[in-house]
């Protein structure tokens, strides 16, 4: 069987740029997306586009350029944020890319949506998201038991004693909602592609 070497696909462009620094410029975000979608269209017809516009905190620091790379995931970016460790330098594993929790080198039980849950947390590291967005995100209305915001409670409960004494990485905000905060020992694995509830 002869393996054929890889063929280039396409490119991805990273644009570092505020929105208040293009409006000094005289122009917005969406225009220069759509200028940027057109010239590629005049150049190369076939061209296929898709463009996202990467979001921050307000006084969110860093340089505009490695914020866009690493919203959008970009591997090499998110390398340089989460370099690899030796494996058992870290207790907690959160691997985003094959959906599983190590927790010592083993494999947490965690539910399918205790899982989605963590993980809508962690794609938010330090915002404390409101208990009714999480409902939003993570519960279909034809869904049989969609949970209310009280009860959202037990399912936070039932994720942090899988979590066992890294509970706290999951923490509450009271009359707020939740918030998850890293510990030096937690490693977050992405992988190479954006999650789905992040588009």
């Amino acid at each position: 069987m002869t393996i054929s070497s890889p063929e280039p696909r396409g490119f991805a462009l990273y644009v570092g740029l505020s929105e208040t620094e293009a409006h000094a410029a005289g122009v917005t975000l969406a225009q220069l997306v759509n200028e940027l979608k057109k010239t590629l269209t005049d150049v190369a017809p076939g061209a296929e586009t898709h463009a996202a516009i990467a979001l921050a905190p307000h006084g969110a620091g860093g340089r505009h350029l490695d914020i866009v790379r690493m919203a959008l995931h970009d591997p090499a970016a998110l390398a340089k944020l989460n370099p690899p460790k030796a494996k058992d330098d870290s207790a907690v594993v959160i691997d985003i890319s094959r959906k599983r929790v190590l927790i010592d080198g083993e494999s947490a039980a965690l539910t399918f949506k205790e899982f989605a849950l963590l993980q809508f947390l962690v794609l938010r590291e330090g915002q404390t998201v409101k208990r009714q967005l999480i409902i939003e995100a993570l519960w279909a209305e034809e869904e049989d038991e969609v949970p209310n915001a009280r009860t959202i409670d037990v399912h936070v409960r039932r994720l942090r004693s899988k979590l066992g004494r890294y509970e706290d990485i999951v923490r509450t905000e009271r009359g707020t909602g939740y918030r998850f905060d890293r510990h030096a020992d937690v490693t977050i694995v992405y992988g190479t592609a954006p999650s789905p509830d992040m588009i």
